[in-house]
């Protein structure tokens, strides 16, 4: 089953038993990948192009969370992280921080980085190594980190 007939399922169950924050998320990121699909000359997106739609939609949210946490808003906080809850079962499994450790120093041996100045060589060669299974900041702040040291 696609992602996008998972996202069907998951609302048509979301509207039987009446999980209104969920089916909201869930229509949220339907038509963001619908958006994607006419922007793309309304191609139907595949498996990676939805992860790719969904991880900018979480990826909205965890930005909106530091905003929120500056303004103190406690609520709009916890508002925020129950939609990415919600999304992040339809990307795949997150990579630990070692784990990107680890492919980034693989990297950066492949490349023979050795400056700042060599950090797009690395990170042309990781990203898609990563997509859709880390979060993108964290990768540039180890990468810039390991050229740096």
């Amino acid at each position: 089953m696609s992602i996008k007939e998972q996202l069907t399922a998951d609302m048509k169950e979301a509207m039987k038993n009446h999980e209104k924050d969920r089916l909201s998320v869930i229509r949220l990121v339907r038509g963001a990948i619908r958006q994607a699909e006419i922007d793309g000359g309304h191609k139907e997106l595949n498996d990676d192009e939805v992860i790719g739609v969904i991880s900018k939609e979480v990826k909205m949210r965890k930005d909106s969370i530091d905003e929120f946490k500056k303004g103190n808003r406690d609520d709009l906080v916890a508002k925020t992280q129950a939609e990415i809850d919600v999304l992040m079962p339809y990307l795949p499994a997150q990579l630990s921080e070692d784990e990107v450790r680890a492919l980034v120093k693989e990297a950066v041996e492949k490349t023979g980085a050795k400056t700042p100045k060599d950090m797009g060589k690395v990170m042309g060669m990781l990203m898609p190594k990563v997509k859709g299974r880390a979060d993108g900041k964290m990768v540039n702040t180890l990468v810039r980190s390991m050229l740096q040291g």
